[in-house]
């Protein structure tokens, strides 16, 4: 009785998510797991295809399982490194705000394995981890994650515990080529093993509360959409943040025959999908320029990333925002052609993300703008991303110089 008691508890978490308004039907396969729904682990996957909300990057995909925990109950994984650029393991209350992280390079081995992502060179062939989340304070050297927020801070024992893989090495694999991580439920006592759900549950954000909910989360910053100025968001709290990116946001509008053009100096990162090791020594781990709906539930359109980013001889970046009809390929290599989506949304928003600067990076980063509040334009310097309008017949003639003139 008691472990069918915790089961069901277990699954009512789950029922937070639909909750909100969300209707839900079984997605299409994917190379997730085995187990059937619904008691299996891991029911929510979120990426540009399924749960396309809250401005998601293209180039990642979230794994997300409720759980209620009380005092004593844990919950224990195991899982293998995947072959990625990053992946972490994040909980979340249900103000979705962030309550705590173990990033891929804070994660202790097991014996007889290495972390390829705090090891150039990993000594053993191995890619094994175990972790735990508990209701209490954490201790991360032995891989604990705390699973709720402060006493006090939240009035039911329920959270969110979320997996992001960025950049698989292999593009047809969002797992990184390695099994979800399998889950252990310790609760008043009872041990209830989950496997990764055969296929996660398809969440639509189109329903009313759902973009209620979002419109009363969602800020871009100040940024002008006449000037398309790119400026420190007042917050991402409430929206599932990763607390390893931050971002820059620029609001921009539709005009026929004008484009967008975005220029700045681009950051060295470690290119996994070219065989580099995720700890080699870069100035990011991962940047991308994203283009999102400023529309309820703020889908992701499309995404270019560092690694599909055209740079000049100078190492710059020139984005070129633009709708089919008016430029359907860049005018030189070192363009790089983001597509506006469907132009019935006129409002759209340019996301630039910077994930884990280097020490020697740092103060050109996104991450000391915001902790310094400073203004990004003059403390990134040449790094800063510069946005302007520009008619497609100035681009064509004059290049990217006759847009800032």
């Amino acid at each position: 009785m008691i472990r069918t008691f915790r089961l069901l508890r277990v699954l009512s978490a789950a029922v937070l998510l639909t909750v909100l308004g969300a209707s839900s039907a079984l997605a299409a396969p994917t190379p997730q797991g085995s187990a059937p729904e619904p008691v299996c682990a891991w029911q929510f996957m979120s990426n540009a295809n399924d749960l396309n909300v809250a401005f998601p990057d293209s180039n990642a995909t979230y794994w997300v399982m409720p759980y209620a925990l009380g005092p004593g109950d844990s919950i224990s994984l195991s899982g293998q490194f995947p072959q990625a650029r990053y992946f972490s393991l994040n909980t979340y209350g249900t103000d979705f705000d962030t309550i705590d992280t173990l990033r891929d390079n804070q994660i202790t081995p097991d014996r007889g394995s290495s972390n390829p992502f705090a090891e150039v060179s990993p000594a053993q062939a191995g890619r094994s981890w175990h972790a735990a989340v508990v209701p209490g304070p954490a201790d991360a050297s032995r891989n604990q994650i705390s699973g709720l927020p402060t006493s006090g801070t939240q009035r039911v024992p329920v959270g969110f515990l979320i997996v992001r893989v960025y950049v698989p090495d292999d593009p047809n694999s969002p797992n990184g080529g390695v099994a979800l991580p399998t889950m252990t439920m310790h609760l008043g006592g009872a041990t209830i093993p989950l496997r990764p759900c055969a296929s996660p549950l398809s969440l639509s954000g189109d329903s009313a509360p759902m973009k209620a909910l979002f419109d009363r989360l969602v800020t871009t910053g100040g940024g002008s959409a006449t000037e398309a100025v790119f400026t420190n968001p007042t917050t991402t709290g409430g929206l599932f943040p990763n607390g390893d990116n931050k971002y820059l946001a620029a609001p921009v509008t539709y005009r026929p025959g004008r484009v967008v053009v975005v220029r700045g100096k681009a950051p060295s990162f470690p290119d996994t999908t070219a065989g580099t090791s995720p700890a080699a020594a870069r100035d990011l781990r991962y940047w991308s320029m994203c283009q999102n709906d400023r529309v309820s539930p703020y889908p992701v359109v499309t995404c270019a990333a560092d690694h599909q980013t055209a740079l000049d001889a100078d190492g710059y970046y020139t984005y070129v925002i633009a709708a089919p009809q008016d430029l359907a390929a860049p005018i030189d290599a070192s363009q790089t052609l983001i597509g506006w989506g469907s132009t019935a949304v006129a409002d759209k928003v340019l996301i630039m993300r910077n994930m884990l600067p280097s020490a020697g990076f740092y103060p050109r980063s996104v991450q000391a703008s915001q902790a310094d509040h400073s203004d990004p334009a003059t403390s990134m310097g040449a790094y800063y991303p510069r946005g302007t309008y520009c008619q497609v017949d100035v681009l064509r003639s004059q290049g990217w110089q006759g847009c800032y003139r």
